[in-house]
């Protein structure tokens, strides 16, 4: 998966690649939290974001009603939310690593998809403008491994930095929310 990501990347011009689960010391607590912490600055700041799909086989019409690309797993993960809306650019891969298409070309499905407006996606609009309860609902079906990751994974869509302890449990999600009360004047996330 390295060797191929490295390969498109370069061949796209590319002379750096940052690969989420090869780059964080998962071993020091501080790091893990300062690169969770950043993650979404750092996808925002990516001259393109690439999404490998292992589960959708290249030459498929991702608009098709039963695509592979639209059930595929990426789109249900919690950690792909922030890869989904930082960055201006997201290419999505095949499983032989060929390109599906872009975000800008397939915004329309993604919306379809996910239930995130195009004015997200394509950064039309801030995400400030969206209520805490809509992007709140663009996360209500995603999962994570780990439970406090679903509120870790939502850190950059509320500006909010917070440390990262693992084994809190739902604790996390809590403290997202008393973070988001405190920073954000929106009375939407009651409604959640």
């Amino acid at each position: 998966k390295i060797r191929e990501a490295c390969r498109v990347a370069r061949e796209a011009g590319y002379r750096y690649l940052w690969i989420d689960s090869c780059c964080i010391d998962k071993t020091s607590s501080s790091e893990q939290t300062e690169s969770i912490n950043s993650m979404y600055l750092w996808y925002g700041r990516a001259g393109l974001c690439y999404a490998y799909l292992a589960d959708v086989p290249s030459g498929k019409n991702p608009h098709e009603p039963y695509s592979a690309f639209r059930s595929s797993r990426w789109h249900k993960r919690g950690w792909t939310l922030q890869e989904l809306i930082a960055p201006s650019g997201v290419t999505f891969l095949a499983d032989d690593w060929t390109e599906i298409g872009g975000k800008h070309t397939l915004f329309e499905l993604i919306e379809e998809i996910t239930g995130i407006p195009y004015q997200a996606l394509l950064h039309v609009k801030s995400l400030g403008e969206f209520s805490v309860a809509q992007r709140l609902s663009w996360a209500a079906q995603r999962q994570t491994t780990r439970e406090e990751d679903r509120a870790y994974s939502l850190l950059g869509i509320f500006n909010i930095y917070m440390p990262t302890l693992y084994g809190e449990g739902s604790r996390a999600f809590r403290r997202l929310q008393e973070e988001i009360v405190r920073r954000i004047p929106d009375l939407s996330l009651f409604a959640w």
